[in-house]
């Protein structure tokens, strides 16, 4: 059953009023009703003309009571900082959402998770390192925290998914207008395996400000930041300093110093302010987190396992496997080849072969 108080804040939360503002009508009421806010003489000096005439003019206790029972018969649970399941990490943040919106398993809220993030059109370098820590990341039990949007987002919610890893996705709109709409499927498939949030009415529309303001929350609910790709321009940039304000720990993929993409991340490192990371293991050692291996030994025969124990620890070579694994140049051919084949391994440039 759905209070006063949260039907309320959800109708506030449709007029882009700011958590202080929020805060200060909530401090002049002596019930929580949205009739008594809009016969306050208090709330009507707290709030322009333009606004106040807005709420009136909106305001329908029939249809407003209609669209909340719609909302929540759509799956959709409303947080506030009074629930049990709000997050623990958000409640004593400044500029903490009064109320969100969210849609899928609110136990994730409770799992350890990292924030995955970066710019919104990866080079070929960003995209595969993504998607290869995100993959080891999910694998190894971390909840990955990403916001939905093009490139490195989507690769970190997709990679997550296709692992069978969990993942919630922070959005900067309602779930009935996400931005961008080609990855409307892909967020209806996160409410169905992980998690959907938001502190905007399923109807709201994106605007410039709400990515900014959204990342706080992605902050929030991660112990820390993995920066893969991203420039000084890129809206990343406010994740960095979230993350830092709110003393979260912040990772760095170092790149191509000639390539802006990198810039951000690069600078973090050089200024040590995040840890370097160049393989997964840089952030589960920190964390004290056992990387769980991607292949079942027994499937593969003792020539094929020697192979992926070699490779377990980064790219190797054709010569270093073959001196290595002590395998016949023939039948190393044969294993490598049916490796592939079979999608554990893939063949880099220069003969050098990787774990998938």
């Amino acid at each position: 059953m759905i209070t006063e108080k949260e039907k309320l804040l959800i109708f506030l939360s449709m007029y882009e009023l700011s958590v202080k503002k929020q805060e200060e009508i909530l401090e002049c009421l002596h019930e929580f009703s949205i009739e008594q806010m809009l016969n306050s003489l208090e709330v009507v000096k707290l709030l322009s003309a333009d606004v106040y005439h807005k709420m009136l003019a909106n305001y329908d206790r029939r249809a407003f009571d209609n669209s909340v029972e719609n909302m929540l018969k759509s799956g959709i649970k409303i947080l506030t900082i009074d629930s049990e399941e709000y997050p623990s990490s958000m409640a004593d943040l400044p500029e903490r959402p009064l109320l969100l919106y969210a849609k899928g398993n609110l136990e994730l809220l409770k799992k350890p998770a990292i924030a995955v993030v970066g710019t919104r059109k990866p080079t070929n370098y960003g995209k595969i390192m993504t998607a290869r820590l995100v993959e080891d990341l999910a694998r190894s039990g971390l909840v990955v925290v990403s916001g939905l949007c093009y490139g490195v987002d989507e690769i970190a919610h997709r990679k997550t998914l296709e692992v069978g890893g969990e993942t919630i996705a922070v959005v900067g709109s309602g779930f009935n207008k996400i931005y961008p709409a080609t990855n409307t499927p892909l967020s209806e498939e996160i409410a169905q395996k992980g998690l959907l949030l938001s502190e905007y009415p399923p109807s709201f529309q994106a605007k410039r400000y709400t990515f900014p303001k959204r990342n706080r929350i992605l902050v929030a609910l991660s112990q820390g930041v993995l920066i893969t790709e991203a420039g000084f321009k890129s809206g990343t940039l406010h994740t960095k300093e979230f993350a830092l304000e709110y003393g979260k720990d912040i990772f760095a993929v170092p790149g191509n110093v000639n390539s802006d993409k990198s810039d951000l991340p690069n600078a973090i490192i050089k200024n040590a302010e995040g840890q370097c990371v160049t393989e997964v293991d840089d952030i589960l050692k920190y964390y004290n987190i056992k990387k769980k291996s991607k292949t079942k030994m027994f499937e593969l025969n003792l020539d094929e396992q020697k192979i992926v124990e070699l490779l377990s620890d980064g790219e190797k070579d054709f010569a270093f496997l073959a001196e290595n694994s002590q395998i016949s140049v023939n039948i190393l051919n044969s294993c490598l080849t049916t490796l592939e084949i079979r999608g554990l391994i893939r063949k880099l440039p220069g003969q050098i072969f990787a774990l998938v």
